[in-house]
């Protein structure tokens, strides 16, 4: 069980694989005022920056499930160098359907909502595993403006247009489905440039070493268009956030 090979690739050198910052994260974990012992699970952990820090600096208990191999060990390894090895625990593992067999203070699915089928169904899910009064975490992108074409959606990676929703509808849409949105941390574009930007690196690295590997067309073809995509594209028109949610 693994991720498409490109991300294993290009997001090999990242701790965080979203738009987020350590001190987005930060900020995110005392907007949401955790106490020490809190049981968070977190649904696509990625690397476990996320879990470690928050185990390291507000004292939480975690489980994160992710399925690629590669991240799944870096995120242990992350534990170990934080000293957080025994309040965190990681699984490779297939999130889709995953339910704690104990109920947490947090679940989280930050920026993998197609384990659900979208943002309502990660929701569903992330409620089975949640305490009464726990809070939801949705990772989530939304436009900054809306794309004038399909063209320029499809240039953000999106499918179409309406894949997304503009801020102020995305957060109606919980409102819609009996949740108060209790707090937000949003990406801003210097962050988007440290998850995009820094993957161009890692990818001119990996072809200097892995020059004849069957993928190195496909990572280079990538390396070449993401400069300027990104620029034209994701930084103008997509946004990305972390939204808190307690139920009404």
């Amino acid at each position: 069980m693994d991720i498409p090979r490109i991300f294993n690739v290009t997001e090999s050198a990242h701790r965080i694989h979203n738009p987020f910052t350590p001190e987005k994260f930060a900020t995110l974990g005392a907007a949401l005022r955790l106490e020490a012992g809190t049981r968070v699970l977190d649904l696509g952990s990625g690397s476990g920056e996320m879990l470690c820090t928050w185990a390291r600096d507000y004292g939480v208990i975690g489980t994160g499930i992710d399925m690629s191999p590669l991240f799944t060990a870096q995120a242990k390894l992350r534990a170990e160098e934080l000293g957080v090895a025994d309040r965190v625990k990681f699984i490779h593992g297939d999130a889709a359907g995953y339910v704690s067999d104990e109920k947490v203070g947090v679940a989280a699915c930050v920026g993998a909502t197609w384990i659900g089928g979208g943002v309502v169904g990660t929701i569903e899910l992330l409620a089975r595993s949640l305490h009464p009064g726990g809070i939801l975490l949705i990772g989530e992108p939304y436009w900054r403006q809306l794309p004038p074409t399909e063209d320029v959606a499809r240039g953000c990676d999106a499918g179409k247009i309406s894949d997304f929703l503009l801020l102020p509808e995305l957060l109606a849409s919980f409102g819609r489905l009996g949740y108060d949105v209790v707090e937000m941390v949003l990406a801003n574009q210097d962050s988007w440039d440290r998850y995009e930007a820094a993957q161009w690196l890692t990818m001119r690295r990996w072809l200097e070493a892995n020059p004849d590997d069957e993928f190195a067309k496909e990572v280079r073809a990538k390396l070449t268009s993401a400069p300027e995509r990104y620029a034209a594209y994701t930084r103008e028109y997509l946004g990305w956030g972390v939204f808190a949610l307690m139920t009404r």
